[in-house]
């Protein structure tokens, strides 16, 4: 039997191409992993917002009310009122419990005359200011201060405020009047008038609420979110766990020209493909296929939406795997591997969908829904490390890839009109900032094949060469700060379907350099 130079001998693969076996049922790892992102996804809500009502203690005053800042509102008219409030759900007889569930508290104050202020019902508010001039508060805002006011005409002259039996709570004389009233059911309004009923009323607001529930309600949201995420990393880790099982990594980096599973131009050909020195192991290729529809192009947002809504959860789970992934690493200095399968996988079906649609448009083949590896026309693959530096877990995805960040900032940042800035640095598609307008370089040059394919039936080659180095770039780039590698992104653009430095054509009979 003849044994290619540099391969294993048949039946005996040697250590470096041993391949995991897959183990777990498929199913069951997606259901894992489904679950597992649902109840993390919840919990994490829960638990932000009771981190959140926890933390809004310390903006409390020393009467325990939270209060915006007191502003001036000013009417020509003879009152001012608060838009109608709905109160549901608090019996009166809550009133008497043991605890406040909700207060509010309101001052006014005038410099130079006496003022008053009550709240009420608003239906009585409305009989007793029918035919009267006056202004509703509309918006508020407060950084800066801007109101809007809804005026309301009126010729009648109305009673003095503070002899109307209606007011739930009032206060009237000179300087700072104030309220505290108990929310009760029911729609409520606020109004402020100067105390003898005369018209033109300017009056410093002041606005507070206190409940002795929000403290319970923190720690009710925090404990239920710290169970829920118990209960859903685990079964997501478990989950990426038995899928990554399923989808090995490629760990033999000395065999990296067997690697592509869709054969170079220069292998179709029957040239001969050969591994060079420097090869990055990180591995993306996208071949043309064909020339895509002229208009299906303009609906991929529409047919990739169920690709998108599941990249979602799985970049969700992706995150939290890589995170783990980190801690293994600072400790033992390997990745695991089941994780490390999964998230390639995720980064394989995020490229698969970006070729099909709107970060290179290469094909009409609709995406499979799999982690694993196809023969679809795109592809991506990293090489398997035996060992990662533990030190550099600290500081390359964010410290040390800072370069890469900034030169991607610029190649996939929308044109803008507005603000600068590379805070959008990978926003790989349409800019949805208001103060920003425009498309990435990236869906700039997909656009531009996508006309060219309506007008023409043809994509340019040498733009889609362009528009694959540029994914390839940020594939790498993703790869080294999501831990996956220690070798250092190179700053190219290797441009064309398959890796440059690993599918180089050699014509027949040509001595192979590397033998």
């Amino acid at each position: 039997m003849t044994q290619e130079p540099g391969n294993p001998p048949a039946g005996n693969p040697g250590p470096a191409s041993r391949q995991p076996s897959p183990r777990g049922n498929g199913t069951q790892g997606a259901l894992l992993l489904a679950f597992g992102i649902l109840f993390t996804l919840v919990g994490g809500a829960v638990l932000t917002g009771g981190i959140f009502a926890a933390s809004a203690n310390q903006f409390r005053d020393s009467e325990g009310y939270f209060s915006v800042p007191t502003e001036t509102f000013s009417t020509p008219g003879y009152a001012l009122t608060s838009p109608p409030g709905e109160v549901s759900g608090t019996d009166p007889a809550a009133r008497n419990l043991p605890f406040d569930l909700a207060t509010l508290r309101l001052g006014a104050k005038s410099t130079d005359s006496n003022i008053f202020i009550g709240i009420a019902p608003m239906a009585d508010i409305d009989r007793y200011l029918a035919g009267v001039k006056h202004a509703e508060i509309g918006s508020v805002s407060y950084h800066p201060f801007a109101v809007e006011y809804l005026d309301s005409a009126g010729t009648r002259t109305p009673a003095p405020p503070a002899k109307q039996q209606f007011w739930a709570a009032s206060a009237t004389g000179p300087g700072l009047q104030e309220i505290q009233w108990n929310l009760s059911p029911g729609q409520w309004g606020v109004v402020v008038m100067n105390a003898d009923g005369t018209p033109g009323v300017t009056t410093d607001l002041a606005v507070g609420v206190r409940s002795d529930l929000l403290a319970p309600i923190a720690s009710t949201l925090i404990i239920v979110g710290a169970v829920l995420l118990a209960i859903g990393v685990p079964m997501l880790i478990i989950g990426a766990v038995v899928l990554g099982r399923r989808n090995p990594a490629i760990r033999n980096t000395a065999r990296a020209e067997s690697f592509p599973a869709i054969p170079s131009p220069a292998a179709a050909q029957g040239g001969q493909v050969h591994a060079t020195g420097g090869v990055f192991p990180a591995h993306l290729y996208g071949r043309l296929d064909g020339n895509p529809s002229r208009g299906l192009w303009l609906v991929k947002w529409l047919l990739a939406i169920p690709h998108y809504v599941v990249l979602a959860f799985l970049w969700l789970a992706f995150a939290v795997t890589t995170l783990i992934a980190g801690f293994a690493i600072l400790f033992t200095g390997r990745y695991p591997h089941a994780l490390f399968g999964f998230n390639v996988g995720v980064l394989r079906w995020t490229w698969r969908v970006g070729f099909y649609s709107y970060s290179a448009l290469g094909t009409d083949r609709y995406p499979p829904f799999t982690l694993a590896r196809t023969d679809y026309p795109a592809d991506f693959d990293i090489d398997y490390p035996e060992r990662l530096n533990r030190g550099l877990v600290l500081v390359k995805w964010w410290l040390l890839a800072i370069p890469h960040y900034l030169i991607l900032g610029a190649i996939s940042a929308p044109v803008a009109t507005g603000n600068s800035g590379w805070r959008h640095g990978w926003n790989y598609g349409w800019d949805t900032d208001t103060e920003r307008n425009g498309i990435s370089l990236v869906v700039a040059l997909v656009v531009i094949a996508g006309f060219a394919l309506l007008f023409t039936a043809r994509y340019p080659v040498g733009l889609f060469n362009l528009v694959v180095g540029i994914n390839r770039w940020i594939f790498r780039v993703v790869t080294y700060a999501a831990l996956f590698r220690d070798e250092y992104p190179p700053f190219r653009l290797d441009q064309g379907p398959d890796e440059p430095a690993l599918a180089r054509p050699h014509p027949p009979g040509t001595e192979n350099p590397a033998s």
